[in-house]
């Protein structure tokens, strides 16, 4: 008699990075002008790239025990994200919901439900965010019951959970610089155990974007082992700068 095959338990956190399809003038759009729709959307698709390709790192250096997931919009059927669900050996996830909150909320739940003790969302526009806040978010999470990475422009960059919590998500003013202020006073009045990881920039703005740059270039006088951009985005930031120095 053949044994029961048996299926592998899921890891203790499903890693999760909330992406939005590379279409042109629909992502990026606050960048344009200067940049033009096809090259917001470019630049766009590299920082998704880069954003699985240091999750893997991440996990891979620190021994985290982490599933990955890519959560897409606007359709997980699009061949943008088959191609990197094949590549990157990363789950699909719909992003289900009226607004970004509602998108994490669902996600959360629904892999809370795939009995995952520990959920962490990462956005795509930190490119360069160091590999070690993974691991500091997942020890913090350890001891806490929420870990949040505040972005400089009021925003979080990253947010990881150990419980369904919906109003965390419900009624914030979502790309406001109010979304951390009011995170923190929701988690204050659930009685949550919140832990801060270091402020991040993130990049929805062309001085963010201007700021990166320069950024990229003092990567590239690094050692290439300590070196946080791609090869790929290094080059896409260096082509942009050029164009937009001649429209200046």
């Amino acid at each position: 008699m053949k044994p029961m095959p048996t299926h592998p338990q899921p890891a203790r956190t499903a890693l999760v990075i909330f992406a939005k399809a590379p279409v042109p003038g629909q992502v990026k759009t606050r960048l344009c002008p200067p940049l033009t729709a096809d090259e917001a959307a470019t630049i766009h698709g590299t920082f998704v790239l880069d954003t699985l390709e240091r999750t893997k790192a991440a996990v891979t250096k620190f021994k985290l025990q982490a599933d990955r997931y890519l959560a897409c919009a606007p359709s997980s059927a699009l061949a943008f994200f088959r191609i990197l669900e094949e590549r990157q050996a990363v789950g699909l996830l719909e992003q289900e919901g009226e607004d970004l909150g509602a998108r994490m909320h669902r996600a959360c739940e629904t892999l809370f439900q795939r009995n995952y003790q520990q959920v962490l969302i990462v956005g795509t526009d930190v490119p360069s965010l160091p590999l070690d806040y993974y691991r500091q978010a997942l020890d913090q999470l350890e001891r806490h019951d929420v870990v949040v990475g505040p972005a400089l422009d009021g925003g979080y960059y990253m947010i990881g959970l150990k419980k369904i919590a919906p109003a965390l998500f419900h009624g914030i003013p979502w790309s406001t610089d109010r979304v951390l202020s009011m995170t923190r006073e929701k988690a204050i009045a659930m009685g949550l155990r919140v832990a801060w990881l270091p402020e991040w920039r993130d990049v929805d703005t062309i001085d963010d974007l201007r700021l990166l740059i320069d950024a990229s270039i003092l990567d590239a006088g690094k050692p290439k082992q300590e070196q946080s951009f791609s090869n790929r985005t290094a080059g896409a930031l260096q082509l942009i700068a050029k164009r937009l120095r001649s429209r200046t």
